[in-house]
C-alpha cells in the first residue's frame, strides 16, 4: 500500500521548527528543524505524519519534498565580506540568509538595504545563493522602510500607465446624459461622515423620521461599478490588487487617485452618481422595508467624525452655529444609531475594545508619537449604518439566488474555546459553549462582564484570537461575529474588490427589472467564486503588511526611549516569556533572563508563570512595570524588562 502524503503551507518560526496548514483541517502539523527538509517560509510541502499526537499534543510530521517556493526575491540588509557577500532577510523567520557571490554584488555596500533574488535554493549544508537586483537605499534614509515593505510583499505600487489613462479618460464631472434612469436626489440634505485625513469618500447618509415614529435610513454610496466595467484594464488591475493597503501615511490604492479621489469620491457639493440603499427601521431597530436604486446626489457638507461629535455633545460653541441648521440631522442619526447598536448587541454583536494605533510621523516619516487611535459615538452612528446597509443588501440578493460574493465569519473552533477558557479562568470568566451550538451570545456575555475593567483589553484580544478569520465565499453561511445570518461588504466599492464585483451583480438585476438570465448567472457564479478567492487572499496580504508596518513604527518610536519606564498589562504569555501592552499600544516582549533573580515555571494549564521560589504568580491581565530594554526598527522587536 502506498504511503500516504500529505500537501499544504509551510509556516517557519524564527527558532527553526515550524508549522504545515493542511487545506480543510483546523489543527496545523507541528514540524521539528530537523524534519524540515531547509523548507522556507511560505513554501508548498509535502509531509507525512510521524506522530499522530493527542488531545494535549499537535500531530507531528516531516517534509518529504518541496513542491513550491513560496519566494524566488526577497528584502533584506547585504552584508559585504570582501570577496563575498550575505543578504540578511527582513523576515527573521524566512530560514536561511542568502550568499551573494562578488560578481552578483552589482553596486550593493554594506548595510545598503536591498531587493535580492534567489539563484539557488539551500540544500543540505549548503546556503541558499543570491544575485542583488535592486538597491533600496541605507537602513534610515527617509521611506526605505515602508519602500522595503512594498518590496517584501510585492505589492504594486505603481499602476501602469495605461490602466491611468483608462481612469483619467472617465473625466471629473458628472454628464447630464449619464442621469437617465437615476433617482435625483440633489436637492436632499446628505452628508459623509469621515476621519479628517481621509481622501476616498464612498459612503453618504441621510436620516429622517416619520411622524408613525419609523426611520427613513439612506446609505449612498459611489457608483464605482459605472466607471469600471467587467473585464476592463482598470478592473483587471482592481481584481490584481483586491484591496487599499493603509501604510503609516502611505496609501497603495485599488484604483487610480484619478478615480477614487475624484469622480468616484462623494466629495461635497458635486454631483456624483451612486448606488444608494433606503431602508425603513422601525423603532425596534427592524428594517421593516427597503428599496435598491441608481441615484444622482450632490453632498451637502464633509463633516469629520471629530466635528460631529462636538455637534452631538453641544461643547463648541462656533462649531454648533457653523451648521445651526444641520444639527437635527445628527441628532436623529444619534437616536437611530443608539437603537441599531441595541438591536445589534441583544442578537450577539462582539462588541471587540480593540484599540487601533495612531502613529505620528513627522515630515521625514519618522515615528514621533504613538497613541490610541481616537473614536467617538460618531465614528458608531457610520458603522451601525454601513452594517445595516451591508446585511440589507445581502438578504435581499440571497433570497434572489443572485450569484454574490458574501463576508462570512464561521463558528469558531471548540478545540480553541477550551483553551481561551483556559486563559479566562484565571478571571474567573468562561465561554459557555458545547460542539453543537457555539452562539456569538456566549462570546458578547463574557465582554459585558470585563466592559470598562482593566482588562478588557486582554480579553478583548483573546476572544479575537479564539475566532476564525472573516472572508470572502460565494456562499453564505453567516457572520458569527456580526450574530446575523447574511452580510456582505456593498459599502466602501472605490477600496474593496467584493464591494465592486456586487455592486455590477446590483446594478444589472436594477437594468433587468431583476430578470437576469441564466447565461449571467453561470458566468458570474464562476467570476463570483474567483473574486471572493482572490479577495481574501490579498486581504491577508494586506493586514500582514499593515501589521508590519505598524511594528517597524512602533520600534523606531521606542527606540528614542530605551530606558525609560512605564506600566504596561501582561497581554500574553507563553513557555519561553510574556507580552507586556503599553497604554500607547506598544506591546513589547519580557523574556524569562528579564523577569528579576527568580526562576519561573510556565504553566500550561493555566497559562500563566510561577515563582519556584516565592511562588510569585504573573497572570494575563496583571498589570507590571517595566523598562524599556531595547527597540530594533530593523528586527521589528521591543524588548522589556521587569522593574
Amino acid at each position: 500500500m502506498a504511503e500516504k502524503f500529505l500537501e499544504g503551507i509551510y509556516r517557519r518560526n524564527s527558532k527553526g521548527f515550524g508549522f504545515v496548514k493542511i487545506e480543510d483541517q483546523e489543527d496545523e502539523i507541528y514540524i521539528s528543524k530537523r524534519n524540515s527538509l531547509n523548507a522556507l517560509n511560505g513554501d508548498t510541502v509535502l509531509i507525512k505524519i510521524i506522530d499522530q499526537g493527542s488531545k494535549d499534543k499537535s500531530a507531528e510530521g516531516k517534509v518529504i519534498k518541496i513542491k513550491k517556493h513560496n519566494k524566488t526575491t526577497l528584502v533584506g540588509t547585504f552584508q559585504y565580506n570582501k570577496n563575498f557577500g550575505f543578504v540578511v532577510p527582513d523576515d527573521n523567520s524566512f530560514g536561511t540568509d542568502i550568499f551573494i557571490p562578488k560578481a552578483n554584488m552589482g553596486r550593493a555596500r554594506n548595510n545598503h538595504k536591498v531587493l535580492v533574488e534567489i539563484t539557488k535554493f539551500a540544500e543540505g549544508k549548503k546556503h541558499a545563493e543570491g544575485k542583488i537586483l535592486e538597491i533600496l537605499g541605507k537602513p534610515n534614509e527617509a521611506g526605505i522602510d515602508m519602500l522595503s515593505l512594498i518590496k517584501e510583499y510585492d505589492l504594486p505600487s505603481k499602476f501602469p500607465e495605461f490602466v491611468v489613462n483608462e481612469a483619467k479618460s472617465k473625466g471629473d464631472k458628472v454628464k447630464q446624459s449619464e442621469l437617465k434612469g437615476r433617482v435625483d436626489l440633489r436637492d436632499r440634505e446628505i452628508f459623509t461622515i469621515d476621519g479628517d485625513d481621509a481622501k476616498d469618500l464612498d459612503d453618504a447618509v441621510r436620516v429622517e423620521k416619520l411622524a408613525d415614529g419609523n426611520f427613513i435610513l439612506d446609505v449612498h454610496i459611489a457608483d464605482v461599478s459605472y466607471y469600471v466595467g467587467q473585464d476592463s484594464l482598470l478592473d483587471k488591475e482592481a481584481f490584481v490588487r483586491g484591496t487599499s493597503i493603509y501604510m503609516l501615511g502611505r496609501v497603495i490604492p485599488m484604483l487610480p487617485r484619478e478615480l477614487s479621489n475624484g469622480i468616484c469620491s462623494l466629495n461635497a457639493n458635486q454631483d456624483r452618481l451612486t448606488l444608494s440603499c433606503s431602508m425603513k427601521i422601525n423603532p425596534e431597530g427592524e428594517v421593516i422595508d427597503s428599496e435598491i436604486y441608481k441615484a444622482v446626489i450632490r453632498v451637502t457638507e464633509r463633516m469629520s467624525y471629530e466635528v460631529v461629535q462636538k455637534i452631538l455633545d453641544r461643547t463648541d460653541k462656533d462649531i454648533l452655529k457653523k451648521y445651526e441648521k444641520y444639527i437635527d440631522n445628527f441628532d436623529r442619526m444619534k437616536e437611530l444609531a443608539l437603537i441599531l447598536k441595541k438591536k445589534r448587541i441583544d442578537k450577539g454583536y462582539l462588541n471587540l475594545d480593540i484599540p487601533e494605533s495612531k502613529i505620528e510621523l513627522n515630515e521625514e516619516g519618522i515615528a514621533v508619537d504613538v497613541h490610541k487611535y481616537e473614536t467617538y459615538f460618531s465614528n458608531e452612528i457610520i458603522e451601525q449604518f454601513m452594517l445595516t446597509a451591508n446585511e440589507t443588501v445581502a438578504e435581499k440578493f440571497y433570497w434572489l439566488d443572485a450569484p454574490f460574493i458574501y463576508r462570512i465569519h464561521e463558528e469558531p473552533d471548540i478545540e480553541k474555546i477550551k483553551e481561551a477558557n483556559k486563559f479566562l479562568y484565571n478571571m474567573n470568566l468562561k465561554i459557555k459553549a458545547n460542539k453543537d451550538k457555539i452562539h456569538s451570545k456566549a462570546f458578547a456575555s463574557v465582554l459585558d462582564e470585563v466592559r470598562g475593567k482593566k482588562e478588557e483589553r486582554v480579553v478583548s484580544n483573546l476572544l479575537l484570537r479564539t475566532l476564525k478569520l472573516a472572508k470572502y465565499s460565494e456562499e453564505n453561511i453567516g457572520h458569527f461575529g456580526i450574530g446575523g445570518k447574511y452580510y456582505c461588504h456593498f459599502t466602501s466599492p472605490i477600496r474593496r474588490y467584493p464591494d465592486l464585483f456586487i455592486h455590477r451583480i446590483i446594478s444589472k438585476y436594477l437594468e433587468t427589472n431583476y430578470n437576469v438570465s441564466d447565461e449571467f448567472k453561470a458566468k458570474y457564479n464562476t467570476l463570483a467564486k474567483q473574486a471572493a478567492f482572490n479577495s481574501s487572499e490579498r486581504e491577508k496580504v494586506a493586514t500582514k503588511a499593515e501589521r508590519e508596518a505598524e511594528k517597524i513604527k512602533k520600534a523606531e518610536y521606542m527606540e528614542s526611549h530605551v530606558g525609560e519606564e512605564y506600566e504596561g498589562v501582561i497581554s500574553s504569555i507563553t513557555s519561553f516569556g510574556m507580552f507586556v501592552e503599553l497604554e500607547n499600544t506598544v506591546e513589547g516582549f519580557v523574556s524569562f533572563r528579564d523577569l528579576g533573580n527568580e526562576y519561573y515555571i510556565y504553566n500550561e494549564e493555566k497559562k500563566c508563570l510561577i515563582g519556584e521560589n516565592t511562588k510569585t504568580t504573573f497572570n494575563i491581565g496583571d498589570i507590571v512595570k517595566i523598562k524599556v530594554k531595547d527597540a530594533n526598527k530593523m528586527l521589528r522587536q521591543i524588548d522589556f524588562e521587569l522593574i
